[in-house]
C-alpha cells in the first residue's frame, strides 16, 4: 500500500490500519465493513460477529421487525474502532454504526480522519446534510463527509458527546424503510397507549378484587369477634 507522503504518523498509522484491517481496499465495496455486508441476514451477521441472534436486542415489532446488535470487532489492542452497532430491518442488516476510540484518534482533525479514510475509500465528498446517528433515536449528526457507491452510504461524524469519531455505514433502501418504521413505531404507540393504559388499570383491578376474594375466603371463616 502506498502511504502519501506528507501524512502526520498520527494519521498514517491509522490509514495503515484501516487498509490491513478492512475488505474495502481497493477494490472499494462499499457495501462491505471486514466480516459484515449490508444486506445480509441477522444470523449470517451474528456468525460473522462471533455473537447469537438471540443477543439482538428487539426494538420495535410493528409495522416490521427493528432489532439492533452490538459488536466489538477491534481484532488488536491497537485497534481504532471501539464497537459497533449493528442495525436490522426485518432481519436485514441496514445500518453500522462504528465508532472510534477517542483515545486512539485523540488529537486527530475532522481532516486527518478524511485522509486516512479517503486512503480506503477513495475521494470524499463534504456535503452541507444531518443523517441520524442512531436510527431508534431523533438524534442527529453533522456529516463530515461522504462516500457513497451505488445504494451504500458511509459518512463521517462527530460523537453525540463530541469526544471522539463515528462512521455510520447504511443500505440507502434498507435504512429509508427502517427510519419511516421507526416513525409510525412510534406513531401506533402513542395512538394505542390510552388503550393500553386502561388495559393495564383492569387488570389491576382484577388482580386486586381477586386478591381481596382469596382474602375474605381465608378470613371469613376462620373470624372470631
Amino acid at each position: 500500500m502506498f502511504v502519501q507522503p506528507g501524512l502526520s504518523p498520527a494519521v498514517a498509522s491509522l490509514s495503515l490500519l484501516l487498509f490491513a484491517l478492512s475488505p474495502l481496499a481497493p477494490a472499494a465495496d462499499f457495501s462491505s465493513y471486514r466480516v459484515l455486508k449490508l444486506g445480509m441476514s441477522i444470523a449470517a451477521a451474528a456468525k460473522a460477529a462471533g455473537t447469537v441472534p438471540g443477543e439482538a436486542t428487539v426494538i420495535h415489532q410493528r409495522p416490521a421487525l427493528l432489532q439492533e446488535m452490538h459488536w466489538r470487532p477491534g481484532s488488536t489492542s491497537s485497534d481504532s474502532v471501539q464497537d459497533a452497532l449493528l442495525c436490522f430491518f426485518n432481519g436485514q442488516l441496514s445500518r453500522i454504526v462504528v465508532t472510534y476510540d477517542r483515545y486512539r484518534v485523540e488529537g486527530l482533525t475532522p481532516k486527518d480522519m478524511i485522509d486516512g479514510i479517503s486512503l480506503v475509500y477513495g475521494p470524499a465528498a463534504t456535503p452541507k446534510a444531518e443523517i441520524a446517528l442512531r436510527s431508534i433515536y431523533s438524534e442527529t449528526a453533522e456529516v463530515l463527509a461522504r462516500w457513497e457507491q451505488a445504494d451504500s452510504s458511509w459518512n463521517l461524524v462527530r460523537t453525540g458527546d463530541g469526544a471522539s469519531f463515528a462512521l455510520v455505514g447504511y443500505s440507502t433502501r434498507l435504512d429509508t424503510l427502517s427510519l419511516a418504521a421507526a416513525v409510525e413505531a412510534v406513531r401506533l404507540d402513542a395512538a394505542e397507549a390510552p388503550l393500553r393504559d386502561a388495559a393495564r388499570q383492569t387488570k389491576r383491578d382484577d388482580d386486586e378484587s381477586s386478591a381481596r376474594e382469596k382474602a375474605r375466603s381465608t378470613n371469613k371463616p376462620a373470624f372470631h369477634p
